[in-house]
């Protein structure tokens, strides 16, 4: 069974500590701690997938 991805869109709270990337054509991946609230990127809201807990 595969794994439900855990994601999240910019300016929502982060749910888990770790290493966070975006989804689409242009990505790029940044820590986000548990707490804080989700980045945009390039200045767009986007939307986040957890890719390494930390």
């Amino acid at each position: 069974m595969e794994e439900k991805k855990t994601t999240l869109n910019t300016g929502k709270k982060c749910t888990v500590s770790g290493e966070w990337e975006t989804e689409g054509r242009l990505s790029t991946t940044v820590y986000v701690s548990k707490g804080a609230l989700m980045p945009d990127y390039c200045g767009k809201n986007v939307k986040w997938i957890l890719v390494r807990k930390g």
